[in-house]
């Protein structure tokens, strides 16, 4: 049976999927763009794409795993942990008000994130359009460096989680929730994108993500409880 973190972990991919249409709907659409008329030739590229990304925050995951690892093995360990699982709620609290549309304070990691993107961008160009798997899944690994709130919120998690396997897991479990959302937006992409945007659809999922973020810092002196167990280290 799946670790209950992980679980967690899975359903706020499943929840910010509005996010990700909104940041990678341009991109999803220009797989379509030369193969109008015919899904069946659509949906093996749009997989590609998915998993080519899926695997971009699985390596993010393990890096961040990783490098969190090594701050866990200093003498003070819960005092680090209890510090990243307060950052990685937070980032989730902070992510649920941006759905909800009252802030854009997730901007500043975006931002960040820009650094490395300008590098990355460009390449992206020699896959488009993707015509194939072939260029479609080397599109999806490039594109899964997009910076994204999102993405990083979950990355604060992957960070404490206290090693590369389990970052790894983290990142890997949160690209599977948000693969239904966009795999559905390659698609549907004009349907989905109009009911995604729709104000009843973020409320709800800006509420959930932010009723996620919350609930951990509330819980934050067991470090989540059940909630995270599987994704926080508990050395």
């Amino acid at each position: 049976m799946p670790e209950t973190g992980f679980i967690a972990v899975f359903l706020v991919g499943l929840l910010g999927g509005t996010h990700c249409v909104g940041m990678c709907g341009g991109i999803v659409s220009a797989l379509t763009v030369q193969l109008p008329g015919s899904r069946t030739r659509q949906w093996p590229l749009h997989l590609a794409y998915n998993l080519g990304r899926i695997g971009s925050y699985t390596v993010a995951g393990a890096l961040m795993g990783g490098i969190g690892s090594l701050g866990l093995l200093l003498n003070k360990v819960l005092p680090i942990q209890m510090g990243l699982y307060v950052a990685a709620n937070i980032m989730l609290v902070a992510m649920g008000l941006y759905l909800l549309g009252i802030t854009r304070s997730l901007a500043f990691a975006e931002r960040f994130g820009q650094k490395l993107w300008i590098r990355i961008q460009p390449v992206t160009r020699r896959f488009l359009p993707a015509r194939s798997v072939f260029q479609a899944f080397p599109l999806g690994v490039l594109w899964g460096w997009l910076p994204c709130g999102l993405v990083y919120s979950v990355l604060t998690a992957a960070l404490m989680s206290g090693s590369a396997a389990r970052g790894a897991l983290t990142m890997l479990a949160f690209g599977f929730g948000t693969l239904p959302n966009l795999l559905l937006a390659g698609l549907l992409l004009k349907r989905l994108r109009e009911t995604a945007q729709g104000r009843l659809v973020r409320f709800a999922s800006g509420a959930l993500v932010l009723g996620f973020g919350l609930f951990g810092l509330y819980n934050a002196p067991t470090l989540g409880g059940n909630l995270w167990n599987g994704v926080v280290c508990t050395v």
